[in-house]
């Protein structure tokens, strides 16, 4: 995908709670985040193609990230973000109660360790939890706190 802006798509999964609103985020799998936590975690998403609505991208991404068929109900569009590394971001959130124990990952391959020449397969997201937004604030990728922003705007 060189040569042009790579494009991301996700749901962020939010429920209502007697504390306040909470999302589902997911810690991003592999050995690069392996001992991380802040910024570190993510809302379920992933890359698509032009052509593609990113509302479809969402939907489909979250099923692979999480092996969950993506959760119905009402969208709330939370617009863009651009990420640190150029990647823009398109988030939706949907209000659902999901049960992280019944995540079943997506995963990918790697050469691990580097020039090894050996293909490892990772999840795509190792751990996946309910978190309140202050704490949510401490752990995403810092321009995806934009969305925790602009949810807490649509549900206080």
């Amino acid at each position: 995908m060189s040569g042009r802006a790579r494009r991301s798509a996700g749901l962020l999964v939010f429920r209502r709670t007697e504390h306040g609103p909470e999302v589902l985020l997911g810690h991003m799998g592999g050995p690069f985040f392996a001992r991380r936590d802040a910024g570190a975690w993510t809302l379920p998403k992933g890359e698509y193609e032009p052509g593609e609505p990113p509302w479809d991208a969402a939907r489909r991404e979250f099923q692979e990230e999480l092996g969950l068929p993506p959760p119905g109900g009402e969208a709330l569009p939370l617009g863009e973000v651009r990420q640190a590394g150029g990647k823009t971001v398109t988030a939706w959130a949907v209000e659902a109660d999901l049960d992280p124990a019944t995540v079943v990952p997506g995963t990918f391959s790697m050469e691990w360790p580097p020039r090894s020449g050996q293909l490892k397969e990772f999840p795509e997201l190792d751990r996946v939890e309910w978190f309140g937004l202050d704490r949510a604030r401490d752990l995403i990728v810092t321009a995806q706190a934009a969305f925790l922003d602009r949810l807490a705007e649509h549900s206080g």
